[in-house]
């Protein structure tokens, strides 16, 4: 890419975590909220376009890129909304609103975030960031708690005793870039897999986020608390899926009916990453929404 952002860090809950910046200080805010296992530079085609209308915001999520890992406890969604609030509140004005564009668990993060502060946000957009079907998730939470902290505490210690992969070479690595998402251009793979990796002291590489993040918290938000957020937020909502990806089509989703103000777009040739998979389309997509009047 031509140019880069501005790297730079903050603080919550004692890590200090990274992010990185685009385009003027005094545009409106746009902030860019990854997904699971991913990093803040997956945005930087978006970023690079919509920087020269807006002031772009990208974070590394605890225990992704450049940010700390956590020592002790569980990655929880809740405490990414509150660095969320902790990075919103440091980088903008306190009476401004943010627009926030997200994917997959950064969606579900920022739609919790906009449903605990509605008055803080403009206008979201999230890419498959709903989260997992009511039926997976009465699953998930209708089990006793004792079986769910018995299940969290038995994978602590399987990850523990886990080796963080390593690849051979660069190469290896962007050829598992390529496995993920085969729509990948072998430029994006590569820009991905360069920002994405730490060269280990062996000459290896492996990936930058935290192996913990794959134990998941035995506690979760139940069906009927998740709604209750969703109504509260009064900013548009506009959701995007891939029509060959995994997730559930949009259509007749039980889950849009607690929303105020929502609609939908499905992407015909995408995937799970729907702003890598079709650019320019999201982007036209992105502008229509954000540019409109609420």
């Amino acid at each position: 890419m031509a140019t880069g952002p501005a790297s730079r860090n903050y603080f919550s809950q004692r890590l200090k975590l990274h992010y990185v910046e685009w385009g003027d200080k005094e545009a409106p805010v746009l902030l860019m909220v990854h997904g699971m296992r991913d990093h803040c530079r997956n945005w930087d085609w978006v970023a690079e376009d919509l920087s020269k209308d807006y002031r772009i915001i990208a974070p590394d999520l605890r225990g992704h890129g450049d940010s700390d890992w956590l020592v002790g406890g569980t990655y929880s969604m809740m405490d990414c909304v509150a660095d969320l609030r902790q990075l919103i509140n440091q980088t903008t004005h306190p009476k401004e609103k943010v627009a926030i564009m997200s994917h997959s668990f950064g969606g579900g993060v920022s739609l919790v975030y906009a449903g605990v502060f509605p008055e803080k946000v403009e206008k979201l957009m999230v890419i498959e960031g709903l989260g997992p079907p009511p039926a997976v998730l009465a699953e998930m939470t209708g089990t006793t708690i004792e079986g769910r902290i018995t299940n969290w505490v038995n994978s602590l210690q399987s990850i523990a005793g886990r080796a963080h992969r390593k690849y051979e070479s660069l190469e290896a690595a962007i050829a598992r870039m390529h496995a993920e998402n085969s729509h990948l251009t072998d430029q994006q793979a590569r820009h991905l897999s360069i920002h994405g990796l730490n060269q280990n002291e062996d000459g290896t590489y492996s990936w930058k986020f935290d192996n913990y993040l794959r134990v998941m918290t035995p506690v979760q938000l139940t069906s009927t608390e998740i709604a209750e957020l969703r109504a509260r937020i009064t900013c548009p909502v506009l959701l995007l899926t891939g029509k060959n990806s995994w997730a559930v089509p949009l259509e007749n989703d039980e889950r849009l009916k607690p929303f105020k103000n929502v609609e939908t777009y499905t992407f015909e040739d995408a995937g799970h990453w729907c702003h890598h998979d079709q650019l320019a389309e999201y982007l036209t997509e992105s502008r229509r929404f954000l540019g409109r009047k609420a």
